[in-house]
């Protein structure tokens, strides 16, 4: 299975806006350099656990939301790093697979919380996200990920 990249954002802060960039550069235990959580600056940082290096969601999850409840997210407004398209995340989970030259690790789902809901200010986000929220991963081998690289997954 494979598909492609067609967003990139990061956030320098907690809560800071997302920023769309057209690469960023993955580094092992740390993060997407620029982002909020390489800095150790995100809203779960001094959170213990896996998955906070980088975020995916699925491009057909924003639109299935916007489909079945009305909200219209922009990319950026899911707080995921990396926006897909043509790959089932929830697949990835315990899973490692190749996004461009970069080796990430799917940890488990990122499924929506309350801190999403009152960033987005759409009560329907919360429930029209559940399972399909996107991919907490951890990145095992670094280097570039860059909008239109492919992901392969095995």
């Amino acid at each position: 299975m494979s598909g492609e990249v067609i967003h990139i954002h990061i956030a320098p802060q907690a809560e800071a806006g997302m920023v769309s960039v057209p690469q960023a550069n993955a580094v092992v235990g740390r993060g997407l350099e620029g982002d909020r959580y390489f800095g150790k600056a995100g809203t779960w940082s001094e959170t213990p656990g896996s998955g906070r290096e980088v975020t995916l969601i699925e491009s057909e999850m924003i639109e299935a939301l916007e489909r079945d409840t009305g909200v219209r997210l922009s990319p950026g407004q899911s707080r995921r790093n990396i926006t897909t398209r043509g790959v089932s995340l929830n697949e990835l989970v315990d899973q490692e697979f190749r996004v461009g030259d970069v080796v990430l690790r799917g940890t488990r789902l990122a499924d929506p919380c309350a801190h999403l809901q009152r960033m987005v200010g759409q009560d329907a986000v919360l429930k029209g996200l559940v399972h399909r929220g996107g991919l907490r991963c951890d990145i095992v081998s670094g280097g570039a990920i860059r909008v239109g690289d492919t992901i392969i997954t095995e």
